[in-house]
């Protein structure tokens, strides 16, 4: 189960899905058009990152990207980059810091048998 979380006045979607009952909890921080700040993440299995795209697309800065890396790192939850959007998402590509991040949560039979 999962929620959007495109800007920071969507955070407190992530305490409504921390209320679930799910066997993994993820964001989808896209189309990221503003900083989120910071992130409770207890709960949470995943983070997907990915820019807007399309004619039209509002840019979205490294530093917010990065940031939110960084939080997922701090409480190792997967973080998963997706794109970084723009009018030619495909020319803009997926890299961050120098690399693809797919990161992704563990199997559902196990995060139930630790007991998230």
């Amino acid at each position: 189960m999962g929620v959007s979380v495109e800007n920071a006045d969507y955070r407190s979607r992530i305490d409504d899905l921390r209320r679930v009952p799910a066997a993994i909890r993820f964001l989808s921080v896209e189309p990221l058009i503003a900083p989120v700040g910071e992130l409770d993440l207890e709960g949470i299995h995943w983070v997907i990152v990915g820019g807007e795209s399309g004619p039209g697309a509002r840019p979205m800065e490294r530093s917010w990207v990065s940031s939110i890396k960084d939080q997922c790192a701090r409480v190792r939850v997967p973080f998963f980059f997706k794109q970084w959007g723009g009018a030619n998402k495909k020319k803009t590509g997926r890299t961050l810091e120098g690399r693809t991040w797919d990161e992704m949560p563990v199997e559902a039979g196990a995060l139930q048998a630790m007991g998230s």
